[in-house]
């Protein structure tokens, strides 16, 4: 297996822009969601907010057009509307206790006009101390719902968000945009870029293995921690769409994309390949580790998956002749639908549980509600 390939050919982010079917949940998502408690039955809808009458392009300070706009509603809709927004506010922050809403107001809400998906983000104030917060309000996807569980269970970070119906109600996820990231904040010394060359790794096997794609220098964020020396940092998805969907393998690697290339430069200059190969095997036994201690819900997740249709049959055919190429194994050829290549690839981790285990621990709860 090729631990990084610095001279690929590069890919143009625009490569997966082409607008992607909705793929509504099916009733074993449904029953997944419902137990580890991911469904809501108040608040916004994605389909209250559309029924704004205008719309104002918000700038940055510097002047620059953001690609976002403030809505306006009707006087008589804004109230109502800003109730449900603060009530969806304390079930995704507060587990619904509405009494931490009693100093909060709706400052605006913007839609994001470039893409496909149309998102809304509702920024959020403390009357007492004007601190703010965000959320996101999108349409429901089954691949967008399985791209945010896989990341809380099997990266480093957690993601809170919940579904009502056919809305999605997604946390703000803090940190500077890659693109942003590579203008103002990319290291010179090599010490930090060792640091960040080593975390662009890990993700770039992050990806791979989840089948989570599109991850170019506008579809993730950079986290910066303050650390004993020097910075930390990491890398976080913010756009889950095309979880599992795409034929071409290379779409799941940030090291293929064109945007990515400082980085990769970065991995290149200062990481020989030995290094390279440790931090890609760290990365997968702290993933197989995350595997073993969720108590059986990657497992869970997995089986609803790997019988879900997300995604067109060439799509899934192409892309498992890719990983068998790529791994140099024949487990994926078999596979006819994106959630058994997920599986597969969740599956040969160091530290795997079998087949058979895994239909135990399924069968072991199946009465829980799953």
């Amino acid at each position: 297996m090729n631990t990084t390939d610095t001279g690929s050919i590069r890919l143009n982010r625009h490569l997966v822009s082409r607008k992607k079917a909705f793929y509504s949940l099916n009733e074993d998502l449904k029953g997944y969601l419902n137990r580890y408690e991911r469904l809501q039955v108040r608040g916004v809808r994605y389909q209250d907010l559309a029924r704004y009458v205008e719309s104002v392009p918000l700038y940055d300070e510097d002047g620059r057009d953001t690609l976002w706009a403030s809505v306006i509603y009707q006087p008589g809709e804004q109230q109502e509307i800003d109730r449900d927004l603060l009530v969806t506010y304390a079930d995704l922050r507060a587990h619904g206790d509405l009494s931490i809403i009693q100093h909060l107001y709706v400052d605006r809400v913007d839609i994001c006009l470039y893409g496909n998906t149309l998102p809304y983000r509702v920024r959020i104030v403390n009357a007492l101390n004007e601190n703010f917060d965000y959320y996101y309000v999108k349409r429901t996807d089954a691949n967008r719902i399985y791209g945010l569980e896989l990341e809380h269970l099997l990266s480093p970070s957690r993601i809170e968000y919940f579904v009502r119906d056919d809305t999605t109600i997604e946390e703000h996820i803090v940190g500077v945009s890659g693109d942003v990231f590579l203008a103002t904040a990319m290291p010179e010394n090599r010490f930090d870029l060792v640091r960040l060359a080593k975390q662009f790794i890990k993700f770039d096997t992050r990806c791979l293995l989840q089948l989570l794609g599109d991850m170019h220098t506008g579809n993730f964020v950079v986290d910066i921690t303050p650390d004993l020396e020097k910075y930390n940092y990491r890398f976080r998805p913010i756009d889950f769409d095309q979880q599992s969907h795409h034929r071409n393998i290379q779409v799941y690697r940030p090291q293929a994309y064109e945007a990515n290339a400082p980085f990769m430069e970065a991995v290149a200059n200062v990481l020989p390949p030995a290094a390279i190969e440790q931090y890609r095997k760290e990365e997968r036994a702290l993933m197989a580790n995350r595997v073993r201690v969720s108590d059986g819900r990657v497992q869970a997740l997995l089986e609803v998956m790997r019988r879900d249709r997300i995604a067109d049959r060439d799509h899934v055919q192409t892309l498992a002749a890719s990983l068998d190429e790529y791994h140099g194994e024949d487990r994926f050829h078999a596979c006819d639908h994106m959630g058994e290549l997920v599986y597969q690839s969740i599956m040969r981790l160091g530290g795997r549980l079998t087949d058979q285990e895994v239909r135990a621990l399924v069968d072991d709860t199946a009465g829980e509600g799953y």
